[in-house]
């Protein structure tokens, strides 16, 4: 039996987290005393680490010194907080997660509108602490669906108010989307923002994948981390034999010895050192039993192959031994140790080591620089990705094709795009479908572009996004009218509202829902229905070719109040209805949300009245029969009288009876 251990992708230190530690880091580097406003991350052995660097850790800014610069740690703090170091003149650097910074800005001006803001998450932990912080309102935390639902029924009146509905950047992605079905049929005006961390959620699903198909699953992290206990509550779920450890001394050897598909995922605060001595064991483990083998850790004869040259300027294939924060350290094969700085891995400024590589990874490297007296070979890993991928540039351009790249930064007059290796400028203008869209929406994002000029003596290229996204949406508007047809149904997304209706992306094209096809129910807005966001359902109404526009139906015929009225409520049904209206010659009264019917001034009461006001009023209560129902012109006749004649019939008769009975004594 060969024990097969995979590391998920995932496993490791976020972008936030990456980037705190890394604040820390240049701190100490550049020997200033620093203290962390809390621990800066959820990880003992971390924090420990940098203990010992001389790094403290404090409660409150009162306790800094003031040669002391504070850090605030990724999870972030109340507005309280910042208004303090500012108060008392401190030196600061602020190490909040950019998505956690989101959050912050998206509830203080909800605050500021006077929205009521709905955290999901637990109240306890530091992130939610930090955005309750920059609430200047009304706000409420929920820890999951139930407490939401909960919520609601405590206070009714809190679903018909304005609510920006935001989540913990760790909250777990499937109670998150449970939280969401409950806010679209209860909170109906609310504004949803899906504030989970996009990592987060990679993250989970790979990790639910990875132990579906794992007979023991290992999972490492701080036992105080909310992310890492998310993982292994996810991952607990479908593979009986999950662990949680928090370093190598924790691994449950004997079971490991007796397991064949072992995963491995890592919380968003695990260093990649501590994840590289838990394989290491875990290898040493496997190696020790009589059964396993460790047959895909050896790469020697592969180097063998392909070393020929030490010499500066030469290739050599290495394999990733160590990451840490700024560097990586290779095996390329020969006594000397290789290392391979962060600037000299990427030209990303925001990419991070564990984003790039893994232990174990190949990698075809430059050598730059060899110290025999130091033993160590200096290494660059991203000339040699633009060596190769300036001729990919160059093909691209020559065949117009397609190429795939991630938005690495935004300056000024548009992005640049790292593709195989080379910084690509795409100029604003080509940058986005509209020359409205926001550049920094593209920022660390996965792109199609095109090369649309290039100076090959100086090696810069200009590419296009637009192109690529004008064809795709040419394309699938060619293909969407090729099978449009009246009463086809959709599902599309609300783009926008007018007051006269709703336009819907129905696939590339937008189609309109007027108002009057939102509700059976008479609305003022569209917003009383939908929000912009809203997936719904629709059908194709009517087509115009020639205009290119596309009226939709939403409203379903089972909900039809009149097909409800012929089902449930035929002509002698007494019914409880609220006066909604007054006219000279009767009053009309809701019957069924949508059915007004007419109780004309002589079936008002068993009497000549003057005018339906001398015994009615509106908002009024009361009990009427349907005498007529005319579905053609939709009218309903209803009669309080006839109730007030058949009440007095029913007395005269009970006095008939009492009377014949007495005769009879």
């Amino acid at each position: 039996m060969v024990a097969k251990i995979t590391l998920a992708k995932s496993a490791g230190f976020c972008f936030g987290v990456n980037r705190a530690v890394n604040m820390v880091y240049k701190l100490i580097d550049e020997k200033k005393h620093v203290c962390t406003l809390g621990p800066i991350i959820h990880n003992t052995e971390m924090v420990n680490e940098l203990k010992a660097k001389g790094v403290s850790i404090v409660s409150s800014p009162w306790e800094v010194t003031t040669n002391s610069t504070v850090v605030i740690r990724s999870h972030g703090v109340p507005y309280s907080t910042y208004e303090e170091i500012k108060s008392l003149n401190l030196q600061c650097t602020d190490a909040t997660c950019p998505f956690v910074a989101k959050i912050h800005k998206t509830v203080a001006k909800a605050s500021e509108n006077n929205h009521i803001v709905l955290i999901v998450g637990d109240k306890n932990h530091p992130e939610v602490m930090g955005i309750q912080g920059h609430c200047s309102g009304e706000f409420y935390v929920v820890k999951n669906h139930d407490e939401l639902l909960q919520l609601s029924q405590e206070l009714p009146l809190l679903t018909k108010k304005p609510i920006y509905f935001v989540a913990q950047t760790t909250f777990d992605v499937s109670e998150w989307k449970k939280c969401l079905e409950i806010v679209k049929k209860v909170y109906t005006n609310a504004v949803i923002f899906d504030t989970i961390c996009s990592a987060t959620s990679e993250r989970q699903d790979e990790a639910k994948v990875l132990a579906e198909k794992s007979d023991l699953m290992v999972v490492i992290g701080d036992r105080s981390s909310s992310n890492t206990c998310k993982l292994f509550d996810i991952c607990n779920r479908v593979c009986d034999k999950t662990f949680l450890i928090e370093n190598s001394s924790d691994l449950p050897k004997n079971v490991i010895k007796n397991a064949c598909n072992i995963g491995v995922t890592a919380g968003a605060s695990a260093p990649a050192r501590i994840i590289k001595e838990v394989l290491d064991k875990m290898t040493d483990i496997l190696n020790n039993s009589s059964e396993t083998t460790d047959n895909e850790c050896n790469f020697a004869e592969m180097l063998e192959e392909n070393l020929k040259s030490f010499n500066t300027d030469g290739r050599v294939m290495g394999v990733v031994e160590r990451i840490t924060p700024n560097e990586i350290f290779v095996d390329v094969g020969r006594k000397q140790a290789g290392v391979v700085k962060l600037s000299e891995l990427t030209n990303d400024p925001n990419a991070t080591t564990e984003d790039l590589v893994k232990v174990g990874d190949t990698l075809d490297l430059l050598i730059m620089r060899t110290n025999d007296q130091e033993g160590m070979i200096t290494l660059s890993k991203k000339r040699v990705d633009a060596l190769k991928g300036w001729d990919e540039i160059v093909k691209a351009e020559e065949e117009n094709a397609v190429l795939t790249g991630v938005v690495t930064e935004v300056i000024k007059g548009g992005v640049i795009v790292v593709s195989n290796g080379v910084r690509v400028f795409i100029p604003a203008s080509q940058a986005t479908a509209s020359r409205g869209d926001a550049l920094e929406d593209l920022l660390k994002k996965e792109v199609n572009f095109r090369i649309i000029d290039i100076n090959k003596g100086r090696r810069r290229a200009v590419g296009s996004i637009r192109s690529v996204l004008k064809e795709q949406r040419d394309k699938i508007k060619e293909e969407f009218w090729k099978t449009c047809e009246i009463g086809k149904v959709y599902t599309g997304v609300v783009k926008s509202l007018t007051s006269y209706g709703a336009f819907v992306d129905i696939g590339g094209v937008d189609g309109m829902i007027h108002i009057s096809e939102l509700s059976w129910n008479r609305i003022k807005h569209p917003s009383e229905v939908v929000n912009v966001g809203d997936t719904v359902e629709v059908y194709v109404k009517d087509i115009d070719n020639e205009k290119g526009n596309i009226s939709l139906g939403y409203k379903k015929q089972d909900e039809n109040p009149w097909e409800v009225m012929k089902n449930d409520y035929p002509v002698g049904t007494v019914v409880d209805a609220q006066i909604v209206g007054m006219t000279s010659f009767g009053a009309f009264a809701r019957i069924i949300p949508g059915i007004d019917g007419l109780i004309h001034i002589s079936q008002i009461a068993d009497r000549r009245i003057e005018k339906p006001q001398d015994e009615l009023s509106v908002g009024q209560m009361v009990q009427a029969k349907i005498t007529a129902i005319d579905f053609d012109k939709k009218r309903v006749s209803l009669s309080i009288r006839e109730l007030l004649n058949d009440k007095e019939a029913d007395e005269a008769s009970d006095f008939e009876d009492s009377a014949k009975a007495t005769d009879a004594e």
